[in-house]
């Protein structure tokens, strides 16, 4: 909608005054160290004594919206449940009954069962305080206290100063600033000073601010009631994951060959193009297990379907694939085509399974296929539907389900989802009947859990394997999760890592990133260090999108290739060592890959390290910077001893590895894939003494799919090696499991340092002896060790240092933004593409206003009145940075040729004397105008085209006071608006967000300005400043002057 107001107010007219923000308190702290005195007589305790008061709760739906309850304001009361060491903290005996069902917790039931029979008081006992309907906790821990988890989250590892709001978002090219991703998980893992650690749950769907902005507190905000749920303080983060594993379930053991290679992309257009793809894999000799099929396979976007020109016979392409040692995995949406005759529409309509409307009709929102209805997953006989279309889906040789756009995305909506008033009929189990808002975070968990079911329900004998990209916390019951539609960026590559580790900590340890970044041309250089680090991420998955060049390892050349088949075959060798992690993860909640200071908890300098990260004992260095290899990086280790290896395989672009001493660990050969491997291979394992001459590690084996394993249908041999007299015995010394030891050799590789080592062959099973060399031996061997990795280092073939990508887009996201950060700012400036701001960062808030893609959004500036006119995508020169003029403490000076002897100048800067505020100076200036114009130019108009990120869409809108004097709050719903004439604002107008208490002030000069336009967009809205539109020469350029400060709003 377009509305166009030249003479008259504007509907959007509300007083002048903004009311009070309802998320937005004021910051209140309460130390909660003191004892707790019991009282039996209830199992709620609480020695708060402060007077009641009575306040307005949120209520289920069907209750009255005036009900009231008593409730005592400061400490929360609490009960020990589930197990020793975990509490359950409610604001009042009143709010805990009023809760709703958990959930996150695999039986509910244990959430609401008090354990009558511990006694202990909890470390810290969390404070509260309502505000309208937002009950707002909060968490005061030990100065020096370090936050992790958090669950899918951008930017740093260590999450202090950090807030994310958990609501399940489609958030394409997301950035470090983002706040809300495609996951969920109000879960906090602090590690306190002495390396003890807490975890903290938000037992709520709805939409949580998790708030770490103040050093060492936790505050968490949702709508009231819901309890909180705290895990410890206990010895480590580990035993408090596995603690939260007690409550929320532990991963699905997965099918070992999805621990392989697995290669996607949007999309490969045919079956032929597939087998060509697989084909190339065994070709080359580049492991890969896994070919999987994006949305265009379908008829029209429709799910359970199949082109019958691309993909005519689904099942004989499956066949193929499994001949040459490939599983097929196939997308699925839960988007259903609103279309009569569609036997997936009427047979979902005929069992009235759709989400409905607040006036009880199914809601129709547009996705790929068009108009489409959603299943309402939140009801039992909805799951079962899917679960049986997902059921006859497999017979087609499906071997796994992707589920994608799951939040669920809607398209064409300013919240990038369905509306919040939409009604869930929901089990009451489950929570009953409710609106959008309070299931939209499981949606993607209960689509996962419905499509998990499916596929059990195809062949009970095979473990399913799902992906989804919305989740819950408690989705590892039924998926494994990527991190979203990333970019190919240093940035994003360097982000990864930590990623994964979040969702680890936060109890989802099968993740990983699009490898190679999804969105853009990535560079030989940065594919190829990308996929070294990435080849040893729990889940390994290279995806790219249309319009981009192809990503495959083979597609960036001869050097970029072989780092790609280096580094798979790394992975190879070691998915023995990883499958048993994930065994250990799915049957003793341990995590798969966890931070470097897991390694030694009180080493406060490795809370922060962000390119490393653990296997189990093993340590993954990588270089996440262009300019440096891993060999020339100085690597930060934890205390103790940690033995450097390879397996003669180092590059510059590879990461270092290392084992910790006192571990073992099992690999075998790098098969293509892993249907290659036989129980009766050599097994290799990797010894690292400790100082005190001993080892220990496990090998977990099974049939690698099925369910034999939970009869006894495995072998788990606990190895252990010990130094006496100068002689080191390997030996079995446990082993669990009805299996026979396989008849296989066994390959023992000591580790000496520096890459050194000594190694033995014998019998698995039998004692292995190796006579250890003597000091004046092993110091040889550690000085041609490192002789020989000086020389692997200087003789590899390095990838290429090609700054710009190639492709048909040309788009040079791997090229590293210019940045401004001074005073309350950090913005980034990319001159390359249109000079475009892509990131607003406000300091102090810790508010990422403005974040975009490379190529397109961001903040724009156009030479005429048409979108993306020129001066949009030009190269853009930079003239000066850093000028220490007129009070400038930081600036960026750019000028951008836009044709016709026209340039756009751009000055960006922020001022010493207002650090509060940056400034951008813009004009459209004639250079070379020809005289035969009479020194004009054609008809221009500097158009400023800024497009600001919506984090609350339902709680921001627009105010401005006109010139005339009226006042104006321009909400979402009314469409596009432009101002001119009297009406335009006077001088400033601000883009605020309730939820977050915050404005956007941008003020401008109003003789300058001509139109104002507002428009919004799914999740974004753009504030457009105009020029007068008309000729210019050297002498009467267009400028606009203008500036941007965020306030509070009070």
């Amino acid at each position: 909608m377009r509305v166009i107001i030249t003479g008259r107010l504007s509907i959007h007219t509300f007083p002048t005054s903004i009311s009070t923000p309802t998320c937005l308190i004021p910051n209140k702290f309460v130390k909660n160290t003191n004892s707790i005195s019991h009282n039996f007589s209830n199992p709620l305790r609480n020695n708060n004594k402060n007077t009641r008061y009575r306040i307005l709760l949120g209520c289920k739906m069907g209750e009255s919206a005036g009900t009231s309850m008593e409730v005592k304001p400061g400490q929360m009361v609490y009960e020990p449940i589930l197990e020793e060491g975990v509490f359950r903290f409610d604001c009042s005996a009143d709010a805990r009954n009023s809760s709703f069902p958990s959930l996150s917790f695999v039986n509910p039931k244990e959430r609401d069962t008090p354990l009558v029979h511990i006694h202990k008081t909890p470390s810290y006992i969390p404070t509260y305080e309502f505000v309208a309907d937002q009950q707002i906790v909060y968490f005061e821990l030990p100065a020096g206290t370090s936050f992790y988890g958090t669950g899918e989250v951008s930017g740093q590892l260590e999450r202090t100063g950090k807030r994310v709001f958990t609501w399940n978002t489609d958030a394409w090219g997301y950035g470090s600033g983002t706040t809300s991703l495609y996951q969920s998980h109000p879960w906090v893992l602090a590690i306190l000073p002495n390396g003890d650690a807490l975890g903290i749950l938000a037992d709520t769907t709805r939409r949580c601010e998790i708030d770490l902005r103040k050093e060492s507190t936790v505050k968490l905000i949702a709508s009231s009631p819901y309890p909180v749920i705290t895990f410890g303080p206990f010895a480590s983060a580990t035993n408090v994951l596995t603690s939260l594993s007690h409550a929320v379930g532990t991963v699905f053991m997965p099918p070992k060959w999805s621990l392989g290679y697995q290669q996607c992309r949007w999309s490969y257009d045919s079956d032929t193009r597939v087998r060509e793809i697989a084909k190339t894999f065994r070709d080359k000799g580049i492991p890969c297990d896994v070919i999987w099929m994006d949305i265009d396979y379908m008829d029209g976007f429709r799910c359970f379907t199949f082109d019958k020109e691309t993909f005519p016979n689904p099942k004989s392409l499956a066949n193929d694939l499994h001949a040459a040692g490939f599983k097929a995995i196939w997308m699925l949406d839960p988007g259903i085509k609103h279309e009569k005759g569609y036997f997936v529409y009427e047979s979902g309509s005929e069992k009235d399974i759709w989400v409905q409307t607040a006036d009880r009709k199914p809601f129709v929102g547009d996705v790929w296929p068009g108009p489409c209805v959603f299943p309402d997953f939140t009801q039992e006989k909805a799951r079962t539907w899917w679960a049986n279309l997902v059921k006859d889906f497999i017979s087609n040789g499906v071997d796994g389900i992707w589920n994608d756009m799951n939040e669920p995305a809607v398209f064409k909506s300013i919240t990038k989802t369905m509306p919040e008033s939409n009604i869930h009929r929901g089990d009451t189990e489950l929570g009953g009947h409710q609106n959008h808002s309070h299931y939209h975070n499981v949606y993607g968990m209960l689509m996962a859990k419905s499509t998990y079911t499916g596929m059990k329900l195809a062949n009970p004998n095979k473990r399913p394997f799902v992906l989804t990209r919305a989740g819950f916390i408690g989705s590892q019951r039924y998926a494994a999760t990527w991190t979203g539609d990333n970019l190919s960026t240093w940035e994003h590559l360097h982000m990864s890592i930590s990623m994964v580790l979040q969702l680890g900590l936060s109890g989802q340890p099968l993740s990983g990133p699009d490898i190679g970044g999804f969105a853009g041309n990535a560079t030989p250089k940065l594919f190829g260090r990308w996929f070294g680090v990435g080849a040893l991420f729990p889940f390994c998955r290279g995806h790219s999108e249309k319009g981009t060049t192809d990503h495959e390892p083979w597609s960036f050349g001869e050097e970029c290739e072989e780092v790609c088949r280096l580094a798979l075959k790394r992975r190879y060798r070691l998915i023995p060592h990883i499958y048993t992690l994930f065994y250990l993860a799915h049957t003793k909640g341990l995590p798969v890959a966890t931070p470097a200071f897991f390694a030694d908890p009180k080493d406060l300098q490795l809370r922060t390290i962000e390119n490393s990260f653990l296997l189990g004992p093993l340590l993954v260095y990588a270089s996440t910077v262009s300019e440096r290899g891993v060999h020339q990086m100085q690597h930060v280790l934890p205390n103790g001893t940690w033995m450097s290896f390879d397996f003669e395989d180092s590059h510059p672009d590879l990461p270092a590895l290392y084992l910790q001493g006192g571990s073992i660990i099992p690999f075998g050969p790098p098969h293509q894939h892993v249907g290659e491997a036989n129980l009766n291979d050599d097994l290799s394992l990797l010894v690292a003494l400790d100082e005190n001459g001993k080892a220990e590690g496990v090998f977990f084996e099974d049939d690698g799919d099925g369910y034999g394993y939970t009869n006894g249908g495995y072998l788990l041999t606990t190895y252990i090696a010990e130094l006496k007299s100068s002689v080191i015995t390997v030996r079995v010394s446990k082993a669990e499991g009805l299996w026979a030891r396989p008849n296989r050799r066994l390959h023992v590789h000591l580790l000496l340092g520096e890459g050194a080592m000594v190694d033995a062959w014998g019998i698995d099973g039998e004692d292995l002896q190796i006579v250890m060399p003597s000091e004046n031996e092993v110091s040889k061997l550690i000085f041609a060790s490192k002789n020989n990795y000086k020389t692997r280092m200087e003789t590899a073939k390095l990838i290429p240092d090609v700054e710009k990508p190639s492709g048909p887009k040309g788009v040079e996201l791997s090229r590293i933004p210019v940045e401004i950060k001074s005073g309350e700012w950090a913005l980034k400036v990319v001159p390359w593409i249109g000079g475009r701001i892509i990131s607003m960062d406000h300091l102090p808030s810790k508010t990422q206003w403005l974040h975009s893609r490379v190529e397109m959004n961001g903040y724009e500036e156009y030479s005429g009145t048409e979108y993306r006119s020129a001066g949009c995508t030009e190269q853009y020169t930079v003239l000066d940075r850093d000028l220490e003029q007129a009070g400038e403490i930081e600036s960026l000076k750019m000028e951008g040729d836009v044709g016709g002897g026209l340039a756009i100048e751009r000055n960006i800067s922020i001022s010493r004397d207002n650090p509060k505020v940056f400034n951008i100076d813009s004009s459209l200036v004639a250079c070379n105008v020809g005289a035969g114009s009479g020194g004009f130019s054609r008809l221009v108009c500097l158009r400023i085209h800024p497009t600001f990120s919506l984090l609350h869409p339902t709680e921001s809108y627009i105010s401005f006071t006109s010139i005339n004097g009226s006042k104006h709050d321009v909400w979402p719903e009314s469409g596009e608006q432009l101002y001119e004439g009297d009406l335009r604002p006077n001088g400033e107008w601000m883009l605020v967000d309730k939820c977050l208490g915050l404005g956007l002030v941008n003020k401008f000069n109003i003789d300058q300005v001509y139109k104002c336009l507002i428009h919004w967009d799914f999740g974004t809205v753009n504030l457009e400043l105009w020029s007068e539109d008309r000729p210019v020469s050297k002498q009467s350029p267009l400028r606009i002057s203008h500036s941007y400060e965020v306030m509070q709003i009070r």
